[in-house]
């Protein structure tokens, strides 16, 4: 079963998602601090959807239209607004010289709200850890807490090494201006796929 679940939650981690896209962002444009920043802030968004999982709010975004729908739209709107932002120079690509010059509590904000203004991971949590907790467990409670830990964990480790990879390369990215305008217009685009897949999203 602890296979299953790692297995499991290593594919969710590494695929590409709001997440992954801000901290390789954050790599790219502020390099290896910031990008460990965002790493540390997206992980924090999940704080929430597993709590709403376990506690069974979730539940509500699942039953409730309205409850879903403002959710959902409030996450496509923010996810725009990183797109705008991105093409504007002033976002997540918004490329500065020294390292960590952006002060980190704006970058672990923009990181938290990615990922907290996204319905489905709620939904999503709310089906998928209940399946690794037996019928007969003691502790269904720990257990599920234990399980949200080590998820949250690999969230980190994996989108650190993101972060890093896209810090590694900065340099050679940020010295050429075509590159950078290249980049930040797929970033852009990449943000507002998202935020149209989202705003498509059921519950």
């Amino acid at each position: 079963m602890e296979l299953d679940f790692l297995l499991t939650s290593f594919i969710v981690v590494v695929s590409p998602g709001t997440g992954v896209l801000y901290t390789l962002a954050a790599g790219l444009a502020r390099g290896a601090r910031a990008s460990m920043v965002a790493a540390f802030g997206c992980t924090l968004g999940i704080v929430p959807h597993m709590a709403a999982a376990i506690l069974g709010l979730a539940a509500l975004l699942h039953t409730s239209a309205l409850a879903f729908q403002l959710f959902k739209y409030a996450g496509v709107a923010y996810l725009l607004y990183m797109a705008w932002n991105t093409l504007r120079e002033r976002g997540a690509l918004s490329v500065e010289r020294a390292e960590g010059a952006r002060p980190a509590l704006q970058v672990t904000v923009e990181a938290i709200l990615i990922n907290i203004l996204n319905p489905k991971l709620s939904i999503f949590f709310l089906a998928f850890l209940p399946q690794f907790v037996r019928a007969d467990e003691a502790r269904p409670l720990s257990r599920m807490l234990v399980l949200s830990a080590i998820f949250m964990a690999m969230t980190f480790a994996v989108f650190v090494g993101y972060g890093l990879f896209a810090a590694a390369i900065r340099d050679h990215v940020i010295s050429r201006p075509r590159v950078m305008t290249w980049m930040r217009r797929t970033f852009a685009g990449a943000f507002a796929a998202l935020g149209a897949k989202l705003a498509l999203a059921e519950r």
